[in-house]
């Protein structure tokens, strides 16, 4: 039984990832280019989206993982839950979160008022995907790949209860999945 089988629709393509990644890359590198920048990646999720960002980055960097949990299935629970800090302190870095999805905004709204209490010179915030329409917070992704509709993707390091997250790409999926 192929992953494939579950994906009601790919929306983002191997293709268009690769071109995202290059496109906020040279973003990244003209903002940054007077900056000592560290990309903090959160964990599990970004994995696969930060180490392609961070190859179009033409610039030297520091980069970190931390790990927090907001989810359990398919729904946020609101709640912020840490797994892991940062072994890096970010005092004196400009510091860009990178995310594979904002959807509630939580997450990185709490980790960039943590983040600046820490010290950091600056916080902005990178997502692959930006979902608005699941927004229960006021926040805005400085910087943003492609903006989805409002459904469940999984791929390109977005799971399903830890699953699917090695699909190249970035898919719907399919509802009888996880109803």
């Amino acid at each position: 039984m192929s992953m494939n089988n579950d994906i009601k629709e790919v929306l983002v393509t191997k293709d268009e990832i690769k071109e995202i990644c290059k496109k906020l890359g040279k973003q990244i590198t003209e903002d940054y280019k007077d900056k000592k920048l560290l990309l903090v990646g959160v964990l599990r999720g970004s994995v696969v989206f930060i180490a392609d960002l961070m190859k179009e980055i033409d610039l030297f960097l520091e980069v970190d993982f931390l790990a927090i949990s907001t989810y359990h299935g398919t729904k946020s629970t609101g709640e912020l839950k840490w797994r892991k800090h940062l072994d890096t302190e970010v005092k004196d870095f400009d510091v860009l979160l990178v995310e594979d999805i904002v959807d509630s905004g939580f997450s990185l709204s709490q980790l960039t008022k943590v983040l600046v209490d820490r010290g950091a010179k600056s916080v902005k915030t990178c997502t692959l995907l930006d979902k608005p329409y699941g927004r229960t917070v006021d926040f805005k992704a400085d910087y943003v790949g492609k903006t989805v509709p409002d459904a469940f993707v999984v791929g390109y390091g977005l799971d399903y209860n830890e699953k699917y997250r090695n699909l190249p790409y970035v898919g719907i999926l399919d509802p009888k999945v996880y109803s």
